[in-house]
């Protein structure tokens, strides 16, 4: 059995940057262990490349949920990255930080006075892990290894929705990155300005360490349970191609398998809700009910038109224009290759646009629907999704049997809040508003979903339930806590409770969900996770979403 010092599993956005500070900072010998391939198809380094594989099972884990008796019986389908890098070597390349108010109620949920968690007090770890093309002091980084850019190509439509939303009294931000998001404006991604191409974690933290032999990268490795030696985690078995092995850690195993895979391996292990380990015959080791449970996503709901003319992406990865594009982005770096095909989105609060937002609002400038949801086909056209930022009902992952390598049971609970369908449906109302409003009604032909004939509450909600789908953010599921929460599974030093050396750093340690897209946010929980780790907690000076030095 060979012996590391930390030992990672799971292989994306959180354990690629905590695997990188580890080796470099601390000279420590790091295992990093990742369920899927360490190679991906290069069509995936370009911006609008991702595209090509959102419906298929290459390099993503397709979880079917369990039925839903809310969405009258319909289970969604929720992806999970499976390969070197996570999320950040297959999303859109969103970079979205959430609200200040977030952050705040993370450490309401901690009550500690000594580790803070507030947006001020990360911060310095979103600008250390930030490489910016424009923007800088005081709430962005330059010079980190994240490349952090705006696209380099909007379509009309994109231009059209920033500007009808304006027209309908939302205004025109910058940056929805200062703590604040509010109004319309076109997002950041993880791209890098100069080659126009991805920039992974990976590209970020892993590859400039190839050469390391401090660090080993493990693929096709699933990870069957935490080892023990007493209370304290002392190494991992996994599966690798068929084969099991067991590795030991010197200091510390390292959870970092997301929202869905983490738990699993926890109840695994043996910590957990008392009664599913039972229900498996797995010995208890520490009871923890909380495991698995609380999880969140945000869900999305589309408003769907078709358009009187190409104004958008429909067609454009096939025959000629395809070739076209192809050759402007090889030869100039620039066209349609250089877009996500998302550009542009809006923060509000449908019944109040000067209130907190509810809804983040997505314009895709094609008609855009999810696998699992069919009716119609695709064309020129225009999809403006509402997204619920702050969903009140949680849902569970628990164990399908005690095989290491089946897929946990996921149970999303979507509209499982009675507010929750409410604010979808307040968002969907809006979005309708924006079709129907200029600029961007010029360019519209007609509403296809949820259809002009549907207009009362309940067949709005009908709609919602049979289109609803996931905004691909799942978090949660090992929150951390104060000492009397009954379902806090992590210290607010990511510590497991009940146990000794074994932490969790990816997006399940978050007590809710943040208000916008989630790669941002976990990159900054992993760059502060590695110096919790490494003992060495900064003390920087905070800063508040006005930029004044606190």
């Amino acid at each position: 059995m060979k012996t590391y010092d930390y030992i990672i599993v799971g292989g994306g956005s959180s354990g690629c940057i905590v695997a990188s500070r580890l080796v470099r900072e601390q000279g420590a010998r790091v295992l990093l262990l990742e369920a899927g391939s360490g190679r991906y198809d290069p069509v995936l380094k370009m911006p609008a490349g991702y595209m090509k594989f959102l419906a298929s099972d290459t390099y993503l884990t397709l979880h079917q949920t369990e039925p839903q008796p809310q969405l009258n019986g319909r289970g969604v389908i929720v992806p999970q990255a499976r390969v070197l890098g996570g999320g950040s070597t297959v999303n859109a390349m969103v970079y979205m930080r959430g609200h200040e108010q977030d952050y705040a109620d993370w450490n309401t949920a901690v009550q500690r006075s000594d580790i803070d968690w507030s947006f001020a007090a990360l911060l310095p770890h979103f600008k250390a892990t930030e490489d910016n093309d424009h923007l800088g002091a005081p709430f962005h980084g330059v010079g980190g290894p994240m490349k952090v850019s705006h696209l380099g190509h909007f379509s009309p439509l994109s231009r059209a929705y920033v500007k009808t939303m304006q027209a309908l009294g939302i205004a025109y931000t910058p940056d929805f990155n200062t703590g604040n998001p509010y109004g319309v404006g076109f997002m950041q991604h993880t791209i890098d300005w100069q080659t126009r191409k991805r920039c992974s974690v990976v590209d970020a933290f892993i590859t400039p360490l190839k050469d390391d032999s401090r660090l080993t990268v493990a693929t096709e490795a699933s990870v069957s349970e935490v080892l023990f030696e007493g209370d304290r985690a002392v190494g991992v078995a996994y599966v690798q191609k068929g084969e099991t092995k067991q590795a030991r850690a010197g200091q510390e195993v390292i959870l970092a398998a997301g929202a869905y895979q983490t738990p699993k391996i926890l109840m695994l292990s043996g910590i957990g809700p008392q009664e599913e380990l039972a229900a498996w015959d797995i010995p208890l080791r520490h009871s923890l009910p909380g495991v698995g449970r609380n999880l969140q996503d945000h869900y999305e709901v589309p408003v769907v038109a078709s358009t009187n003319g190409a104004f958008g992406y429909y067609g454009q990865d096939k025959g000629w224009p395809m070739i076209k594009a192809g050759l402007q982005y090889l030869l100039f770096k620039s066209g349609p290759v250089t877009t996500t095909g998302v550009e542009t989105c809006a923060f509000f609060n449908p019944h109040d646009l000067s209130a907190t937002p509810t809804i983040q609002m997505f314009c895709v400038p094609t008609i855009y629907l999810d696998r699992d949801v069919m009716g119609t086909d695709p064309g020129n056209g225009v999809t403006v999704n509402s997204l619920l930022l702050r969903p009140k009902a949680t849902g569970r992952v628990t164990l399908r049997d005690r095989n290491p390598l089946s897929l946990p049971r996921i149970d999303t609970q979507i509209f499982g809040h009675p507010d929750d369908l409410s604010t979808t449906i307040s968002g969907l109302r809006f979005a309708r508003k924006v079709i129907a409003s200029l600029p961007i009604q010029a360019m519209v032909d007609r509403e296809i979903f949820p259809g002009e004939d549907i207009s009362s509450d309940q067949q709005i909600a009908d709609h919602c339930k049979r289109m609803v789908k996931t905004g691909y953010h799942p978090v949660g599921t090992c929150r951390m806590g104060h000492d009397h929460d009954p379902l806090a599974v992590l210290h607010a030093d990511l510590r497991v409770r009940g146990v000794q050396g074994l932490r969790v750093v990816d997006a399940s340690m978050m007590p809710n969900i943040i208000s916008g897209n989630t790669n941002a946010a976990v990159m900054a929980v992993a760059h502060r996770a590695a110096d919790l780790i490494m003992g060495k907690e900064s003390h920087h000076q905070n800063i508040s979403s006005q930029g004044i030095v606190a």
